[in-house]
């Protein structure tokens, strides 16, 4: 279970959380991560799989909300038009878009010869942070191989944290940042749902992290402007329709704002969620197809989670994520450390 924040006291509210407090928590979603760590290279990719199936084929509902949009990532206009996702989400390294995006495309047109050819093409998802701080990001290090690696290693179960994939060189409010996670599950119709949030975070100025508890540690970081992104994934097994997703998705910032974040105008803030509560087929031959949709009286309920859950998996991806040394010197410390020098 991602428990680590709580582990090392604190406490996100009395919402239930998923059994493992991970956004495969969400019945489908599959996580895995290729992490790269020689010399001054200190980055990765992670993918995000909705269900384990031939995602062009049958495609999920999604939605995207761009807080600030300081960022270099590929697939969201697509998104945002037509409401689908059809490949895997990887995220990585600024430089590594164009290189993770053909990698999505060789995969997508492996699994789907037509592509391009007796169809329409696909649109590959890919999001970015800039890990260049602590890792070499000129080197163009990311390569589709290492894209490949994080597809294939993508499994159900308990999410890899902090320093690993695409959060291997991240940081987070002049802490060490990186991959975190949290869920929330949610009754409805008489039956449990969820909502899980994985998050890469590379964002925050040093000082403003604000604990749940109120607290405000003390990296004992320069200050800098706030020039760094987060990238928040989002994923349900609720019923929605676009709009209601993309209501949802918005929330995401909330959490964010709780910590400590405004969004400054270096950052790349960026939300993207999907439900697996239903697929679209691509060759859908009927006139009409039949949808189910949250009854807005209970969006509440999914507007708190989400927010709750990306509040948590920030600090998770703080508290996982170990002190680290890297390029040219540049060092960022560990959240947990200062949490266990600081016990209340």
């Amino acid at each position: 279970m991602s428990d680590i924040a709580r582990q090392l006291g604190i406490s996100f509210g009395a919402s239930r959380t998923g059994a493992l407090n991970a956004i495969t928590d969400v019945p489908g979603v599959d996580v895995g991560h290729s992490t790269i760590r020689e010399g001054d290279l200190n980055t990765g990719v992670t993918a995000i799989l909705p269900h384990g199936g031939n995602l062009y084929r049958n495609k999920v509902l999604a939605a995207c909300d761009v807080i600030n949009g300081f960022g270099k990532s590929a697939g969201l206009m697509q998104v945002e038009e037509l409401g689908t996702l059809e490949t895997p989400v990887l995220l990585t390294n600024t430089f590594g878009v164009g290189t993770c995006s053909n990698a999505l495309i060789h995969s997508a047109i492996a699994e789907n010869p037509d592509i391009g050819r007796e169809t329409a093409t696909v649109n590959p998802v890919v999001m970015e942070c800039n890990d260049g701080y602590l890792s070499d990001i000129q080197s163009l290090a990311v390569s589709e191989d290492d894209a490949r690696a994080a597809l294939a290693a993508a499994a159900s179960g308990p999410v890899a944290e902090g320093n690993v994939g695409a959060g291997t060189g991240m940081s987070c409010f002049g802490f060490k940042g990186g991959i975190g996670t949290a869920s929330r599950r949610i009754e409805l119709a008489g039956r449990d749902h969820h909502l899980g949030v994985l998050v890469l975070t590379n964002f925050g100025r040093a000082g403003d992290l604000i604990l749940p508890d109120g607290r405000r540690p003390d990296p004992r970081s320069k200050v800098e402007a706030e020039k760094g992104s987060v990238i928040v994934i989002l994923a349900t097994d609720i019923a929605l329709e676009h709009r209601q997703l993309k209501r949802v998705v918005r929330r995401c910032g909330a959490g964010l704002a709780r910590l400590g974040a405004y969004w400054g105008h270096g950052s790349g803030d960026i939300a993207l969620g999907f439900s697996t509560a239903r697929t679209f087929d691509h060759d859908e031959r009927a006139d009409f197809v039949a949808m189910t949709a949250l009854n807005e009286n209970r969006i509440d309920r999914l507007f708190r989670a989400a927010a709750e859950a990306t509040e948590e998996a920030v600090v998770n991806s703080m508290c996982a994520a170990e002190a680290m040394h890297g390029r040219a010197g540049h060092s960022r410390p560990s959240l947990a450390d200062w949490l266990r020098a600081n016990r209340i």
